[in-house]
């Protein structure tokens, strides 16, 4: 049983989606595990994990159209704000998604369909540096 464990980082331009898939395709090849698990862990509370559609944009924009009807930046119910009106909106939008992906490895790829991808999914306006740990097991 191989164990590989790494911490990326990556720099969001503020709301929005951040595709990272081939960087732990890349870690996969790394770790040289044929089949197995890649399990990946957002270490952050304004900002999420999918596995989402990565042939039409419109898929996120349409994500992102939803969510501002959900849960709206500045609602006066919220009182966590202490760092602008998209503060508490933003824990909100990462509670009703994940921090956290599991993923089977087969042949030595992740066994993603045809147009799914992994995404880095930014709540905040602001661009923020975003770690993520990624864990892969197998033989």
């Amino acid at each position: 049983m191989k164990s590989f464990t790494h911490l990326l980082s990556f720099r969001t331009r503020g709301r929005g989606f951040l595709e990272f898939t081939s960087d732990v395709q890349g870690l996969v090849q790394k770790a040289g595990v044929e089949n197995g698990l890649v399990a990946i862990h957002l270490q952050h509370t304004s900002a999420s994990l999918l596995i989402q559609e990565n042939a039409d944009p419109e898929v996120r924009a349409d994500f992102e159209r939803y969510f501002a009807r959900l849960v709206g930046d500045g609602d006066p119910l919220f009182r966590h704000d202490s760092e602008g009106p998209d503060d508490m909106p933003a824990h909100i939008r990462t509670a009703l998604t994940a921090v956290n992906l599991t993923i089977p490895i087969l042949n030595g790829r992740m066994a993603l369909g045809t147009w799914q991808g992994i995404y880095l999914w930014e709540h905040r306006h602001d661009a923020h540096t975003r770690k993520v740990a990624v864990a892969i097991l197998g033989a």
